[in-house]
């Protein structure tokens, strides 16, 4: 809803009073004539504009009349409003028109240093400008059209390589230069114009960047989108690198615009448009100056907070550096006593050291002779160890140790002391260990007597099973001698019944040639009824037996049905009595492996022996000699003593409850063992 003010005519001058003032005012005449024919133009095409706008709207309606309640001053903004958008639609007509005609008489590809291209952007510049609302950040108020440029890429996927190539370039900083140098990419492309109509078509979103009246948002930026289809015939080669899109001024200049005009045009009537247009101009004129002073002043409002927030860090910046540098001088202090205290401290540890020498050359003699006490101590408890069973091989791990621990005392001269403390009291968790084994192998034949009665008691249940199992067979012998009994009678019965059904059906035979002939001796012989009545009462006595003779029949119906249950339910005894028989045979063969497993293990024990350390000197597989880098290792199924590549393997044996070290050739015959035992 839009109000027009109507100007009066009175108010305006006669043409004749106008050609009187430019008859008296030839030389302003002269430079003016462009201006003023430029200014008609530009107040036709806004005239015939407005006479259209304005007829559309009274058909449609929207044009009110001017009601009391709206001021002028809002009258007076959207007049103001208005008029900016067509002098800016006109404008960018006339850049368009002025860039195509160059660019067909120059023909060849443009640079951005072309004159008519540069006013073209500046136009462009200030359209998308028009009616932007001011966001707030933490610097200050600014406005950017920007903003609904990158829309674009969400809209239309083949701009994504324009925002990515425009966020890709290191001399823009701002967004009004990266405004610029997305216009310079699209124009390139040739797709200026569709990527604006993208945005048109989706003007909710418009409106979060746009005021309602703003240019984008009305019909002159439709107007102004297809006005740049026709830059399609352009080739342009704009170079953005080396070029400082920030601090450009968008100025337009006038004077592009402004040709000789022919001497018809200045002598044609254009008093009142004439000075109208003037008006226009030269409001547009100062507009667009205030505009860009308005721009200038916030670039250096914000420079000098810039330059301000600059200082500041300076200062902070050199307080900084001064703090650093004392720190550093602290630092070279504090450098110089540790040197100090560390040459101190190095004379005193060499003087330590030599000491030390002295010491452990004075005690080396009572150390050894502690060591061969050890030694024997150790011998004797080897031959304790060896009466032990199974679980004794823990201790023989534990004096392995303790060997290799003695050979390393020799090599390690400071510790010496250290270590024979620590071999006392390791001798002394020996002893305890031997008694705790001891009782374990006491706990082991025990475990052995029960397992041994286990499997006593486990025989005689197989006894008592396999007694069980010949009961069944019996019964079930019984059973089918029963089932087989029970057949026979029932085919006896068929027998029978079928007998009698075969003579009851010759009966019936019989009694219908009886009751033909009695019917033809009835008509011809009345004589004979009492003979024939007597017969008759014969005939329904041998019915009424024939009607007993069938419900004995369906008696032996349901018989048979009553043998057939029993001979199901004999049937699924039969099947639950095989299940449990071959449940029994699985339980018998599972008892027998365990039997056998614990025999071979018996077995194993007793054949196997468990070698000394002191017996092997060599691996008894690949032969190596032993030393300190290849120790001594136990195969816990044999008992032989092998290195540590040729018993690297490990099973579950089933005196061990976790997995042990197994050699190479006990660890092939075990699996195999398992696999045959599985299969």
């Amino acid at each position: 809803e839009e109000d027009f003010e109507i100007i009066d005519k009175k108010q305006l001058p006669d043409e004749a009073e106008l050609r009187n003032e430019e008859k008296a005012k030839p030389e302003e005449a002269r430079w003016s004539a462009p201006i003023l024919s430029l200014a008609r133009k530009a107040s036709e095409n806004l005239a015939l504009s407005y006479g259209s706008a304005l007829k559309s709207a009274s058909l449609v309606g929207l044009v009110s009349k001017p009601s009391s309640s709206d001021s002028p001053a809002k009258t007076s903004t959207r007049c103001h409003t208005m008029e900016e958008r067509a002098n800016l639609m006109n404008m960018m007509k006339l850049s368009i028109k002025i860039l195509i005609q160059s660019a067909l008489s120059l023909g060849r590809t443009l640079d951005s240093d072309f004159p008519p291209l540069q006013q073209f952007f500046v136009v462009l510049e200030h359209c998308l400008k028009h009616g932007l609302k001011v966001k707030k950040t933490f610097i200050g108020q600014h406005k950017s059209f920007f903003g609904p440029l990158e829309l674009v890429e969400k809209l239309c996927p083949e701009a994504s390589d324009i925002a990515t190539s425009v966020k890709n370039l290191p001399e823009l900083k701002t967004a009004v230069g990266r405004g610029r140098a997305w216009l310079y990419l699209a124009l390139m492309q040739k797709k200026l114009a569709d990527y604006l109509k993208v945005l048109l078509d989706h003007k909710h979103l418009l409106s979060e960047f746009y005021e309602p009246d703003a240019l984008m948002m009305e019909e002159e930026g439709a107007v102004i989108v297809g006005l740049l289809v026709g830059l399609n015939v352009i080739d342009a080669n704009l170079c953005l690198k080396g070029e400082d899109l920030d601090s450009q001024v968008g100025v337009i200049d006038f004077s592009l615009y402004l040709k000789e005009t022919q001497d018809s045009d200045g002598k044609q009537d254009g008093g009142i448009t004439a000075v109208l247009d003037q008006k226009h101009y030269v409001e547009e004129l100062n507009r667009h100056l205030s505009c860009t002073v308005a721009d200038l002043q916030n670039k250096i409002d914000c420079l000098e907070k810039t330059n301000s927030k600059l200082q500041e860090e300076l200062a902070a910046a050199t307080d900084r550096i001064g703090s650093l540098q004392e720190e550093q001088q602290q630092l070279k202090q504090q450098n110089e006593l540790i040197r100090e205290r560390s040459e101190k401290s190095v004379e005193v540890t060499k003087e330590d050291t030599k000491v030390e020498l002295d010491t452990y050359k004075q005690s080396r003699q009572g150390l050894d002779e502690m060591y061969t006490d050890v030694w024997k101590q150790l011998k004797e408890e080897k031959k304790i160890r060896l009466e032990l069973e199974k679980e004794l091989e823990l201790q023989i791990g534990m004096k392995t140790e303790m060997e290799i621990a003695m050979k390393l005392l020799e090599k390690d001269t400071h510790e010496k002391q250290d270590t024979l403390v620590a071999l006392r009291q390791q001798l002394e968790e020996v002893k305890a260990i031997n008694l705790q084994m001891f009782h374990k192998s006491q706990n082991a034949e025990c475990s052995l007597q029960q397992k041994t009665e286990a499997i006593s008691s486990f025989e005689g249940k197989t006894n008592e099973m396999m007694s069980s199992m010949k009961q069944m067979e019996e019964r079930l012998q019984q059973a089918e001698k029963a089932r087989q009994a029970a057949e026979e009678r029932c085919n006896k019965m068929k027998q029978e019944l079928a007998g009698r059904l075969d003579s009851c059906r010759q009966q019936m035979a019989q009694l219908d040639s009886k009751c033909s002939i009695l019917e033809k001796e009835l008509k011809s012989e009345k004589e004979q009824r009492q003979t024939l009545q007597k017969e008759l009462h014969q005939e329904k006595d041998a019915t009424t037996l024939l009607k007993t003779e069938l419900q004995q029949m369906e008696g032996l119906k349901k018989e048979l049905r009553k043998l057939q249950d029993e001979k199901q339910q004999l049937k699924k005894v039969h099947e639950e009595q095989e299940q449990a028989l071959q449940e029994m045979g699985l339980h018998l063969s599972q008892s027998k492996l365990k039997m056998e497993d614990i025999k071979e293990v018996n077995k194993a024990l007793k054949g196997h022996t468990w070698l000394k350390d002191d017996e092997a000197t060599h691996c008894k597989q690949c032969k190596k000699e032993f030393s300190i880098s290849r120790r001594k290792h136990h195969c816990r199924n044999c008992g032989d003593i092998f290195c540590n590549t040729c018993s690297s393997n490990e099973l579950a044996l089933p005196s061990y409850p976790k997995p042990v070290r197994v050699c190479d050739n006990c660890h092939t015959l075990l699996l195999q063992q398992c696999s045959s035992n599985s299969s």
